[in-house]
């Protein structure tokens, strides 16, 4: 289906689920109603449960550049979020702890009793939490350009440095502004609602070192599935949680399982920084060629540590 946006002045394709699988081969789509929340994932492969939770602003889809690879070995589980994608959307549940007990209720219906545990971005946060709050089901962790939300977002710049907001972001003062803007209730809904694709585009050339390993595919799943105010405002309920996970931090131990981060240039030095602070038995990897979104920009060393890591 074609719908035609007269903001963009561009044809913007809306694909399935079902019409994306085309591009995980032995894949199926799934839905799981638990926790008060109707979940969508997809799921190939067999072997160990590789949970994988995918970041802001993209969905399961970002997977695509490894979870062929990955299933050759595991049972690859990619899973929507409480607010994206194709799961539902409520108005409440997104703190990082409640949508870790998403995650831990569909591996209880699953009858799994233990899995890896990977996530990207939001998705890293997510893992995190679930690995503090189940660490029992958490047989290893893996998180790449994310880590749980502590006090430190609190000194995060609202004016950029001197000379560092130009064409890319600077790894040693990163200005994120949109961890301020998406804490605003209703306004970015009315801004970004049909004119989403311009934010991503904008976001691809700042984060990614070359957002050309970003598809014309991709971009527009991504903006198709943020593209409405109702995602927009699911989606920056992430953020506006952000206190909450702080406050939640100071309670929880340090992780005991295997943990491996794996880190672009923008967020390499703050995960070797903050990460052995949580985790006893950590890994780190710096994959410095490449910006935020690992796996469209060097996927073959993303898989090369993952693997390295779980076997």
């Amino acid at each position: 289906m074609t719908q035609h946006n007269e903001n963009l002045g561009i044809d913007q394709n809306l694909y399935s689920d079902e019409d994306l699988l085309s591009h995980f081969p032995g894949f199926t789509n799934q839905y799981a109603t638990l926790n008060g929340v109707r979940l969508h994932y997809v799921e190939g492969g067999t072997g160990t449960p590789l949970v994988c939770l995918p970041g802001w602003p993209q969905t399961w889809f970002s997977y695509k550049p490894v979870a062929l690879k990955l299933a050759k070995t595991y049972r690859v589980l990619i899973v929507d979020l409480r607010g994206m994608g194709s799961s539902e959307k409520p108005q409440s549940g997104y703190d990082k702890k409640t949508m870790a007990a998403d995650i831990a209720a569909l591996l209880e219906q699953l009858g799994l009793t233990k899995a890896y545990i990977m996530g990207h971005d939001i998705g890293g946060m997510v893992a995190i939490s679930f690995a503090f709050n189940y660490p029992q089901l958490t047989q290893k962790l893996i998180v790449l350009d994310g880590s749980h939300p502590t006090e430190g977002i609190l000194q995060m710049s609202l004016i950029p440095a001197p000379g560092t907001f130009a064409g890319k972001m600077d790894a040693d003062r990163p200005y994120a502004w949109w961890m301020g803007f998406n804490q605003v209730k209703e306004l970015p809904e009315k801004l970004l609602a049909g004119r989403f694709q311009y934010l991503l585009d904008w976001l691809f050339q700042y984060v990614m070192l070359d957002d050309s390993k970003m598809s014309s595919l991709e971009r527009a799943v991504y903006a198709g599935s943020y593209n409405d105010a109702e995602s927009i405002r699911a989606a920056n309920a992430w953020y506006q949680t952000f206190q909450q996970d702080i406050d939640d931090a100071k309670t929880y131990p340090p992780l005991a399982m295997p943990v491996l981060g794996i880190g672009s240039y923008v967020s390499y030095s703050y995960m070797k920084m903050g990460l052995p602070y949580v985790a006893k038995d950590l890994r780190l990897v710096g994959i410095l060629d490449s910006g935020h979104y690992l796996f469209e920009e060097q996927p073959e060393q993303v898989l090369d540590a993952v693997l390295s890591f779980l076997a």
